[in-house]
């Protein structure tokens, strides 16, 4: 399914670029079906520390973009004077991509070009996933190049509602509400998640 995301991806946005890269690992799939479907070749930018776990969900912005710091090291020759186009498989507050971009850059890539396999995240999930409040989602207050400049990436570009959907080889059945705001069932848009956390001081 990842790698259909991907092949969706090139054919939505073909990008003229030097290599595919993933941020790792969740990415490496669709990754690899963008540069099996463009024909740029697919090759790892980055060793990621697996001590360290999901830094999006992290219950404050120095928290993950410490953990970011921590995560990721680039493979400076795999990138160094390249175009590089970067997958990942969401944008959800905006704090990780940038740190990651800037790490390529750093590394001697010549420009960055981001391509996320999913729809802009624009209201946050009240089913379970931990992604918090409006504010906190970066599409929810921003345009898709308003992001794109906020990242300083040299473009950006998110796969289709309709896309993603073909990708998965169904029309419906899946939540969207997080890239619509049409939730399945009715919610309370006042209630936050910490409404329901429990102060142990």
């Amino acid at each position: 399914m990842r790698q259909n995301l991907g092949r969706q991806l090139a054919r939505e946005c073909p990008t003229d670029a030097d290599v595919v890269v993933p941020v790792p690992d969740s990415s490496i799939p669709a990754a690899i079906g963008y540069s099996v479907e463009s024909g740029i070749p697919y090759n790892d930018g980055f060793i990621k520390n697996r001590y360290v776990g999901r830094t999006f969900i992290e219950p404050t912005d120095s928290l993950r973009k410490r953990g970011v710091a921590l995560k990721i090291n680039v493979i400076n020759e795999n990138v160094l004077g390249k175009r590089v186009i970067l997958i990942d498989d969401s944008i959800v507050r905006g704090n990780t991509i940038g740190p990651i971009i800037k790490l390529l850059r750093d590394a001697g890539a010549e420009e960055v070009h981001v391509r996320i396999t999913c729809p802009p995240i624009t209201s946050p999930c009240f089913m379970g996933v931990d992604m918090g409040s409006y504010d906190d989602l970066i599409a929810h207050k921003r345009t898709v190049e308003e992001i794109c400049t906020f990242v300083k990436a040299d473009s950006l570009y998110y796969l289709s509602l309709g896309g993603m959907m073909r990708a998965l080889d169904r029309a419906d059945g899946y939540c969207r509400a997080c890239f619509t705001g049409q939730y399945p069932l009715e919610v309370n848009l006042q209630y936050a998640k910490t409404g329901f956390e429990v102060s142990t001081k």
